[in-house]
């Protein structure tokens, strides 16, 4: 199961929508025509007061649980958004805090972030589409640490701005480890199989009543498809932030880096 949702997430976002909304919504609305050859208008209009008070409760049930998890996951989306700028700022101010360290030390801390923000950048997010990561990234980060411990300052105001660069350095380690723990996703295989199982469900309850015009019940099933199909459409999109169309990029890394190399 996961691994199709990770199929699903991995897909451009238009042939994801056809997999997951337009195929079944195809099957939705043609089923009710299918039902009719088998039972007859009569038969599902029996059915029609008993059917419409179970479909009202599991139509509920089921949009409180859609809901629930879309909300879930849009919240970890942008925490993943969050997490990403926290590192950037936190590579921001050891940047500049690196000049007050001698121009020799600081020229190396600033040499170690540039090549850690790099190979974020460029192994980092790759890695991270398939729920891994990059050991090159890991090696740079270790690198920033031995820089920085390397400086021997003895004045108070040396002491203080290393311990505030290595305070800064672990705000980015801790980040990169946040981002890299969301890549993997947030909807366990449990509830995604409660989500489908619940939305064939839901929408299987309307192929048994029965409407005079047949037309426009298939056109009601078809709308109520599109809506169910739709959210699940949503929580595949951005359950893996880090993954597919709708994903999080290095963007404010790349904007680190950038004000590094406009430095006079």
């Amino acid at each position: 199961m996961l691994s199709m949702m990770f199929f699903l997430t991995s897909q451009p976002l238009w042939l994801s929508g056809i997999l997951v909304v337009g195929l079944p919504t195809l099957v939705a609305t043609a089923a009710p025509a299918i039902i009719r050859r088998w039972v007859t208008l009569e038969d599902l209009r029996s059915n029609n007061e008993v059917a419409g008070f179970k479909f009202a409760t599991v139509g509920v049930l089921y949009a409180v649980l859609l809901a629930f998890a879309v909300i879930v996951v849009w919240q970890k989306f942008a925490d993943a958004q969050t997490v990403v700028a926290q590192e950037a700022g936190a590579a921001t101010t050891i940047y500049h805090l690196s000049d007050g360290i001698g121009p020799g030390p600081g020229a190396a801390v600033r040499k170690a972030l540039s090549e850690y923000l790099k190979r974020a950048i460029a192994e980092d997010w790759p890695a991270m589409e398939t729920g891994g990561q990059s050991p090159d990234v890991r090696r740079a980060l270790g690198d920033i640490y031995t820089t920085v411990l390397a400086v021997d300052l003895e004045d108070n105001r040396g002491a203080a701005l290393l311990a505030e660069i290595l305070h800064q350095l672990d705000s980015v380690a801790q980040a990169r480890r946040v981002r890299l723990v969301m890549a993997a996703g947030v909807m366990p295989e449990l509830i995604w199989l409660v989500l489908i199982a619940s939305a064939a469900l839901t929408i299987g309850f309307t192929f048994f009543f029965g409407a005079q015009n047949l037309r426009a019940q298939m056109l009601m099933t078809g709308a109520l498809s599109v809506l169910v199909f739709s959210g699940l459409l949503t929580i595949i999109a951005i359950d893996r932030p880090f993954t597919g169309t709708v994903s999080v990029g290095p963007q404010a890394l790349i904007a680190v880096l950038k004000d590094m190399a406009d430095r006079p």
